[in-house]
């Protein structure tokens, strides 16, 4: 008996250190990736500047070789009639010229280097993404494991009869955890962190454009700074939504869902693709965790469409009578076949778990050209 306790001490002692030890490798990824990621905004700051820079040289030369072309013209000139001037006015034309020349040497060769030094910030903007690209995959790894490590998956061993199906899904419900986490992490890193960047970039530069280039310019370097703004609080809502739309509790789920996709559509114009949406039943509420699930239900269909599908058209049908909820999800886009097991099949088996919780139904129609059509069957209770 003092054997197996002391057995069963060791090898939680070697257990808690190699989490220890594996979360250690986490944080210092972290910072890896958090400094890759300082870098990054540094870079593409500079990157910009020097663009900028290399732009109003190019102005710069465009005009020094028109003063030198004229420069070039009046020594010309005057050396064809030099007897008519002074040794003063030849010289003065000369130096003119000369210095004309000069100053056109040197912004190309400024304009050279700068050149060469974008295209350096361009080659380092390329290797830090990558960095923190392989960061982030990393860290996600990393915490499969800890989770993993960490987790205790008996509970599930009654439900999950066979071995392997158990590993598989448990891993696999810790890596769309953490799937998610990264996908709501670029989200706020790509959308409203970019774009508040760039506002903050571009407001340093309207109080220069102001004194440089007068109140016209520096008025429309305002506007898009507004636009830019604006879109930024539309990314902020978009991922609010995505997370936990509010007015789900405040309107129920026909006015959340058809505001969602309304949303989705005004999101995905420059694609053009349509959502019309149907709704056949009364404006009686239903409880509110169906109505958590049945959202997310409809939501996964619809990104899933997006995502996957190519499609133009999606179409979501709602009907909510005193016996059944039935949804219905179909696209016009290029379909898949339903009995081939894909990497990315498990989404497809979170909906049909989600459905059987609640004691519904979920058929998935589809194939290879002919779009797909999800229809959702829940009984009220």
């Amino acid at each position: 008996m003092s054997a197996k306790y002391f057995d069963t001490k060791s090898l939680d002692a070697i257990l808690n250190k190699m989490i220890d030890t594996v979360d250690e490798s986490k944080r210092e990824i972290y910072k890896i990736g958090e400094k890759s990621r300082e870098d990054y905004e540094f870079i593409i700051a500079e990157l910009e500047k020097t663009k900028q820079l290399i732009s109003e040289l190019i102005e710069e030369e465009e005009q020094l070789e028109k003063e030198t072309r004229q420069a070039r013209k009046r020594l010309s000139e005057v050396s064809q009639h030099f007897k008519t001037y002074s040794e003063h006015e030849v010289r003065v034309v000369y130096e003119y010229a000369h210095n004309l020349q000069l100053k056109l040497t040197m912004s190309r060769q400024m304009e050279q280097q700068l050149r060469e030094r974008r295209d350096e910030l361009e080659r380092r903007v390329i290797g830090i993404k990558e960095t923190i690209e392989r960061a982030d995959k990393l860290v996600s790894q990393v915490n499969v494991v800890i989770n993993y490590l960490t987790g205790d998956l008996k509970s599930m061993t009654e439900f999950i009869k066979d071995a392997h199906e158990k590993q598989e899904f448990g891993l696999k419900i810790m890596e769309v955890q953490e799937e998610e986490r990264k996908h709501l992490s670029r989200e706020i890193h790509d959308g409203p962190a970019q774009s508040l960047a760039n506002v903050m970039m571009r407001s340093d530069l309207i109080e220069k454009i102001y004194y440089e280039r007068g109140i016209d310019e520096a008025l429309a370097e305002i506007k898009k700074l507004k636009e830019t703004v604006r879109d930024a609080l539309y990314e902020v809502r978009h991922i609010i939504y995505d997370l936990r739309p509010m007015a789900l509790d405040d309107l129920g789920l026909v006015p959340t869902l058809k505001k969602y996709l309304q949303t989705v559509e005004e999101y995905n114009k420059m694609a053009k693709i349509q959502i019309p949406f149907t709704y056949i039943g009364d404006d009686e509420r239903i409880d509110s965790k169906m109505e958590v699930a049945l959202f997310r239900l409809i939501q996964e269909s619809v990104q899933n469409a997006l995502k996957h599908a190519q499609a133009k058209e999606i179409q979501v049908k709602l009907e909510i009578n005193k016996n059944n909820i039935i949804a219905v999800i179909k696209d016009d886009g290029i379909g898949f076949d339903p009995t081939l097991k894909k990497e990315g099949s498990f989404g497809l088996r979170g909906m049909k778990e989600r459905v059987e919780l609640l004691d519904g139904s979920i058929s998935i129609q589809s194939s290879n050209g002919n779009g797909t059509k999800v229809i959702i069957k829940i009984p009220l209770k």
